[in-house]
């Protein structure tokens, strides 16, 4: 018996001994400064972090997010994306050394889209309201703009004012600045996909009225236009100084290079032709 005892008690004292020497086996080893730490997690950030510019180049498209809208981005007769956004886009992006490519969204989801790299830029004649500017990172301005109610022509004259149009259902564009107004001015509205679908209900009687952008009421409003039956009215915002900005994931480095490309297309007169070919020069802002 004392033998067995013995033997467990030795059994015992070897088995304490190797898991000793597995616990301690690191014992030679420094351990780390929080220098050191500090330097390796700077390290580590750094290496995943891509710069946007990096990323559109690498993969040799700069994917554009757009909603249909005349006179900034829209169709022609053979399905290519044109207009003053879309045409500055296509430069812009041959700048790069890459190849534009657009992609229509819903206004309301375009933070999502680029966050989530659907998308590498919006750039969409997009307000740039407080919203906008905490969720991206945009370029400095580039056109002015506000918003116009737009009615049909022939009961245009009833409603002279904001106060006479109480009763009226807009129809307005999901997340823009023209629903921003209906809810300020207190008017009942319903929201759609765009705002050449605001047009259409208008047009088909669905809805009373529209908010829309102003240029977007010159180029597609009225006499020798798609909706000639149709009228644009008050504005609605006039002393606000609304204006149009591009937006990109927070941090962006191509904000940089976009607002270099503004200056320099204002600087050889090419950003004009493309705004007088769209009829949007008196809108544009210069670019210094």
């Amino acid at each position: 018996m004392k033998r067995m005892k013995k033997f467990w008690a030795l059994l015992l004292a070897l088995a304490m001994t190797c898991s000793l020497a597995a616990c301690g086996g690191s014992s030679d080893e420094e351990p780390a400064t929080d220098d050191q730490t500090t330097e390796d997690t700077a390290a580590n950030d750094d290496a995943g972090t891509e710069s946007d510019l990096a990323y559109v180049q690498d993969k040799g498209t700069l994917v554009v997010g757009i909603t249909e809208f005349e006179p900034m981005d829209y169709q022609d007769a053979d399905g290519n994306w044109i207009g003053f956004d879309a045409d500055m886009a296509k430069a812009f992006a041959e700048s790069l050394g890459v190849t534009a490519e657009f992609q229509l969204i819903e206004w309301d989801n375009k933070v999502m889209e680029l966050d989530g790299k659907t998308i590498d830029v919006v750039w969409n004649g997009m307000t740039l309201t407080d919203e906008v500017t905490s969720a991206m990172s945009c370029s400095n301005a580039y056109c002015n703009n506000a918003q116009v109610v737009v009615l049909p022509a022939d009961v245009a004259a009833d409603y002279p004012d904001v106060e006479s149009m109480a009763g009226l259902n807009f129809a307005v564009e999901s997340g823009s600045f023209g629903q921003a107004q209906a809810e300020a001015n207190g008017f009942t509205y319903t929201e759609v996909v765009d705002q050449a679908t605001a047009l259409m209900e208008v047009a088909s009687g669905t809805a009373d009225a529209a908010i829309i952008d102003s240029l977007m009421a010159g180029a597609m409003v009225g006499d020798g236009t798609s909706y000639a039956d149709l009228t644009y009215t008050i504005t609605l915002n006039p002393n606000e100084g609304e204006q149009y900005g591009v937006g990109f994931r927070k941090g962006s480095d191509l904000v940089e290079k976009l607002n270099q490309f503004f200056v320099d297309s204002y600087a050889d007169g090419s950003m004009m032709e493309l705004a007088e070919t769209y009829g949007v020069q008196a809108a544009v802002i210069p670019q210094e």
